[in-house]
């Protein structure tokens, strides 16, 4: 049975994002060894009072319903595990074509990327079996849980074609 507890921190709304389709891919200032991670939802951004004006106003009532994962202690829910497709560098002109891709405003993009090339990640996530409530080690962008996560039994979000069409457009 294969089992994985690398995982990658990442705030709640975009996990569930990733996990329900609604967004293929991160933006990221740095590239990743990793090719593949459980997806672990952090609370951090919600903490920011203007946090909803980063997102495209279509989903800002997902991102304030999906603002908190669940948890019990420290223990947060687990839902998803993704797969590096690839990464590809792009600058941030080519990063705004992108934007079907993703749940954040433009100028949010821009700001974070503060006129430096972008890395997007394209990611093919996947639904665990069953959620788990776990707990991680810490790190910045990367941490372990505590426990082994299985992915047997796992499911593609998006369908073999529609995870297709999402690499052929980008």
């Amino acid at each position: 049975m294969v089992k994985l507890k690398k995982c990658l921190n990442e705030w709640n709304a975009t996990v569930e994002a990733l996990g329900q389709g609604k967004q293929s891919i991160l933006i990221r200032k740095y590239r990743t060894n990793l090719q593949e991670f459980i997806l672990y939802p952090t609370i951090s951004y919600a903490l920011k009072d203007d946090y909803l004006g980063s997102f495209k106003k279509e989903y800002q009532s997902f991102v304030e319903e999906n603002a908190l994962p669940a948890t019990d202690h420290d223990r947060k829910e687990i839902k998803y595990y993704a797969k590096v497709e690839s990464v590809i560098e792009k600058s941030n002109n080519q990063i705004g074509r992108l934007s079907k891709f993703h749940i954040w405003t433009n100028d949010h993009v821009k700001s974070y990327l503060q006129n430096q090339k972008g890395f997007v990640w394209v990611l093919r996530v996947y639904t665990l079996h069953e959620p788990i409530m776990a707990e991680r080690t810490s790190g910045m962008r990367y941490a372990n849980l505590l426990e082994d996560v299985s992915l047997e039994g796992i499911k593609p979000v998006l369908s073999d074609s529609e995870f297709d069409d999402v690499i052929n457009q980008i």
